[in-house]
């Protein structure tokens, strides 16, 4: 289950930024008219938005990219997909078939999980102060469902929903930091333009990557992965990914109990 770049950063703008910005305003636009705008010119799109051309080109900015041909060659490879689950002619017969599929998958990933990188990060969240838990989209959820859990357990967890500005934390993070990243399809930093990982500023922060790819294992970026088996299906996602956060806040909580009897 693959989404493209275009609606991970338009998205997660829209969902940051104040009803009625500049950068709200474009977004919305592009996304309801995206096969028209694939042949607009800076000052054409300018034009339909009613702003100047320096709002696109800054809005260009604010969402990770250089310049407008980069926001052009976002929309013209753009695609848009959706997956569906039943033919049944009834609504509860439709609900009750794609439930099923979800419920498997959960079953999947709770039971493929590897709870040893599970048992390190919740003695590595007892250990760190700060820690950051990011995600992309539906991946997000999983990631802002943690933070909550882990502050009704004492422990306090920064996220971010912007794309730029997890990248952006990720650079600026030191020795003393403690990352958790959701990725289901484990393409997290394919998302950045041009692709390529974070370089630190000074230190090391200590990553954990949560996915069902199996080739994540082997990148020397990730301190540990947290993998588990999956379809990589619609049915799959986020559900497995929020199974996995809330199961790692059980653990979480199991360890606290353990600590203070």
């Amino acid at each position: 289950m693959y989404y493209g770049k275009l609606p991970i950063i338009f998205l997660s703008t829209i969902a940051s930024e104040n009803d009625g910005t500049t950068n709200c305003q474009i977004a919305n636009y592009i996304l309801a008219n995206i096969d028209e705008v694939k042949d607009f010119t800076i000052s054409k799109l300018a034009q339909h938005c009613h702003v100047a051309n320096s709002s696109i080109s800054r809005f260009c900015r604010d969402i990770g990219l250089d310049d407008y041909s980069e926001l052009k060659e976002l929309i013209n490879t753009n695609s848009m997909e959706f997956q569906l689950y039943s033919d049944c002619a009834e609504y509860k017969e439709r609900g009750i078939d794609f439930s099923r599929n979800v419920i498997n998958s959960i079953e999947k990933a709770a039971e493929t999980v590897n709870y040893d990188a599970i048992e390190s990060l919740v003695k590595d969240i007892y250990k760190y102060d700060n820690i950051a838990c990011f995600g992309l989209l539906k991946a997000q959820t999983a990631a802002m469902n943690l933070q909550s859990d882990l502050l009704m357990l004492g422990k306090v967890v920064t996220s971010k929903l912007p794309f730029n500005q997890q990248l952006k934390y990720l650079e600026n993070a030191d020795e003393n930091s403690l990352i958790i990243i959701f990725s289901y399809t484990g393409i997290y930093f394919d998302y950045w333009y041009p692709k390529r990982t974070p370089r630190y500023k000074e230190g090391r922060p200590k990553i954990y990557f949560i996915t069902s790819d199996k080739k994540a294992s082997g990148n020397s970026y990730f301190d540990k992965v947290i993998h588990f088996d999956s379809l990589q299906d619609y049915a799959s996602h986020p559900f497995q990914l929020q199974i996995i956060g809330s199961i790692i806040a059980q653990s979480y909580a199991y360890y606290l109990k353990e600590k203070n009897s």
